[in-house]
């Protein structure tokens, strides 16, 4: 009898200790980054009442006969299913679509979350709402080395990029075959020295002849550069740029877009690979976790890396509070890497992935979370209005 009395009060304990944790997924549902979690229960040792027979050659085997003393908590296990995304339009905000964990480090130890509300402190550290540090890699003069040591990203405010003198033209459009010899067309385009000083740069083509130009360039040597189409395709015979010296910078003049037809003209200067001195102006996340600047002067290039971080065994990992967790004994060490490889999850910027909390699911574990308890309470209360039958007999 007093079996069941033990047993009714594991019940109770189970079940309490169940709606400790639907109560907890419940009151997270709109946590960034949340995972809900469940109980498993499993019933506890088995009090042998009769041992169990083989059978023989006269006799049938017995089974054993055993009563059960309760339930237990086995644990509570966390689902790492992927939440509902939320988009914010920050630039800081980002998310990881797949498995994976942003790291991030408190001053004493790496952490490890799927909550991607990122800020920038002060300093120009990417963070989390409680300080610590986002990790992944820092990019030097817009290459980023991810084979080195994770450290905590910097995006500091007025970051700038030094100037890049002009190395390449592009020209292109069309030059009238039909104008006379002596016809001359003109196109500008501004280039940079290696201070980031605009020079404009003027190209002038002359017909000579059937086919031939000549194409003179300001500020450059040689002062003149023979052109020659081909009149069956329309294009330059020679394919090679035009090599110039613009003061002491190396000029690469790409005449391969521009054709020789019967329209008229529209030659024009397309492209130029030199800029100014730039300061960071915006930034946004790639799928692969870089952080890709723009600056002031039109350049792009990358500023840092955001590290993804994986583990054998998620559910190993132990929850730290402020929606982190840390390395258990039995998750595994971290494969920390880059976003998009090695089974890692690829990241999304500008959003939020919310929590994965089923309120509907959610409710129907309250319901039988309050069963349960209900349940083993009346095995209580059943087994005392039995024991109180046994003790009146005496009377």
């Amino acid at each position: 009898m007093l079996r069941s009395l033990f047993s009714g009060i594991s019940g109770l304990r189970a079940h309490q200790t169940m709606m400790d944790v639907v109560g907890n997924n419940i009151s997270n549902v709109n946590t960034v980054g949340y995972k809900d979690s469940s109980t498993v229960f499993e019933d506890t040792l088995s009090q042998m009442v009769q041992n169990g027979t083989a059978p023989t050659a006269t006799a049938g085997g017995m089974n054993a006969t055993q009563v059960g003393l309760g339930v237990r908590l086995g644990g509570v296990s966390t689902n790492f299913g992927q939440g509902s995304t939320q988009l914010t339009g920050r630039s800081t905000d980002m998310m990881i679509q797949g498995d994976g964990f942003f790291v991030v480090n408190n001053g004493s130890q790496n952490l490890y979350t799927r909550a991607g509300a990122f800020t920038l402190d002060a300093n120009g550290s990417l963070t989390t709402p409680d300080g610590a540090i986002v990790q992944g890699w820092n990019a030097v003069n817009g290459t980023v080395n991810t084979q080195q040591t994770p450290s905590g990203i910097t995006l500091p405010v007025g970051l700038q990029i030094p100037p890049t003198p002009t190395s390449t033209v592009g020209l292109g459009g069309n030059v009238p075959a039909t104008a006379a010899v002596g016809t001359a067309f003109t196109t500008t385009i501004n280039t940079y020295d290696a201070q980031g000083t605009v020079v404009p740069e003027s190209f002038t083509f002359t017909k000579t002849g059937t086919d031939t130009w000549s194409m003179a360039a300001t500020n450059a040597t040689p002062a003149t550069s023979t052109v020659t189409f081909d009149p069956a395709s329309g294009k330059i015979s020679s394919a090679s740029p035009v090599a110039l010296t613009v003061g002491t910078q190396a000029v690469s003049v790409d005449l391969t877009k521009l054709t020789q037809f019967g329209q008229s003209n529209t030659l024009a200067a397309l492209t130029q690979n030199g800029s100014a001195t730039g300061s960071l102006q915006s930034f946004s996340v790639q799928p692969d976790g870089v952080v890709m600047g723009v600056f002031t002067n039109g350049v792009k290039q990358p500023i840092a890396q955001v590290a993804v971080a994986t583990f054998n065994n998620p559910g190993g990992l132990e929850k730290a509070g402020n929606s982190d967790f840390v390395a258990g004994p039995n998750s595994g060490v971290p494969q920390i890497g880059v976003a998009g490889t090695g089974g890692r999850g690829s990241l999304v910027g500008g959003a939020l992935e919310m929590s994965n909390v089923d309120l509907a699911t959610e409710f129907t574990n309250l319901i039988v979370a309050q069963r349960g308890f209900q349940a083993n309470s009346k095995i209580i209360t059943a087994s005392d209005e039995i024991l109180q039958d046994l003790v009146n007999l005496k009377r």
